[in-house]
């Protein structure tokens, strides 16, 4: 990764953190990394996501040290505030509305950024705006912040629409570089796209509640209609895996529910995969999903291809079931 070399003129980020009840300390850190590793002249600004915190920490001291920045450099951070809880997939949608750079960039508020990881991304969507980059991740061990090295992989996930780590293709390995692309699935979270073009798709459903399938949405929906996702091993960041989601107690409801929104829009005949996987029946399953006539519409708009072209196309790894009779429990 050294030895490559960029483009002068790249478009510049703007980057979103999100975050509820998130440690002070732990924003601070998430920005500061942001600033050191990012080239001042490609980083136009910062933007904070609260989604209706209740710790005191981030009001009043996160304001000061806001003020004390834009004191310095006039409306580099900005601080988005909701006055209810509206959930991360909305969240990362408001960050996005208050942009202004080219580029965005949409992360946790609990992440470490490495040297160099805004020139390759950067230099990739110039090439192509329809692409969606996700950075290469390692973990940050919440006990004792330590950062652990992950190796490279795609991003995909299972018939519950949980995301997962995955083995590059045998395509990227035939290439023998360890720089290439990688070609990706889906998203696992945290990801960096053209600004328009990510209004021009869709941006992320927003009839989804929460937390959970919003990335692996993304994904297909971005690779079924026209554009593509990749994984950059030079761009790396370090992510706190927590034990603890802030959210709610029951993420898996939400996660099921939104799996469903997924399964109902973009997965045609496989859609029953989903269903057998959470194990409820596909006719009456007693789950409100919501409206989804706008994505269908979406959908139609954009004139995207059959989830079979991308299971084919796409991800060939992904096992399926097609000649199911029954499923359930047997007792």
């Amino acid at each position: 990764c050294r030895n490559l070399t960029f483009p002068d003129r790249l478009p510049e980020v703007s980057i979103v953190f999100i975050f509820v009840n998130e440690a002070l300390s732990v924003i601070l850190r998430s920005i500061h990394s942001a600033i050191d590793r990012t080239p001042a002249h490609l980083l136009k600004e910062i933007i904070l996501v609260d989604d209706n915190s209740n710790n005191e920490e981030l009001k009043e001291k996160l304001k000061k040290y806001v003020d004390e920045v834009n004191a310095r450099k006039p409306g580099f951070i900005k601080v988005v505030r909701h006055s209810k809880q509206e959930g991360l997939i909305r969240s990362r949608v408001s960050g996005w509305r208050v942009a202004t750079a080219p580029v965005v960039a949409l992360f946790d508020a609990h992440v470490e950024f490495n040297v160099g990881w805004a020139e390759p991304v950067l230099t990739r969507i110039k090439e192509n705006r329809k692409r969606v980059i996700s950075p290469s991740f390692d973990n940050i061990k919440y006990d004792n912040f330590e950062i652990e090295e992950y190796p490279l992989s795609a991003q995909g996930f299972d018939w519950e629409l949980w995301c997962r780590y995955l083995n590059p293709p045998k395509s990227w390995w035939k290439l023998e570089n360890t720089t290439a692309p990688i070609r990706s699935p889906a998203l696992i979270g945290c990801f960096i796209v053209d600004r328009e073009y990510f209004q021009e798709i869709g941006l992320l459903d927003e009839g989804m509640e929460v937390y959970g399938g919003e990335n692996v949405e993304l994904g297909i929906r971005v690779w079924q209609c026209g554009g593509s996702v990749e994984v950059l091993p030079c761009s790396r960041i370090a992510h706190i895996e927590r034990a603890h989601k802030p959210y709610t107690e029951d993420l898996t409801a939400h996660v099921r529910r939104n799996a469903l929104r997924v399964a109902e829009v973009w997965m045609d005949e496989f859609k029953s995969h989903v269903y057998m996987a959470w194990n409820i029946p596909q006719e009456d399953s007693g789950i409100d999903i919501g409206d989804i006539s706008e994505r269908k519409a979406l959908r139609k708009k954009l004139q995207c291809k059959t989830f079979r072209w991308y299971l084919v196309s796409v991800y060939p790894e992904m096992r399926m079931y097609s000649d199911t009779v029954a499923y359930g429990v047997v007792r």
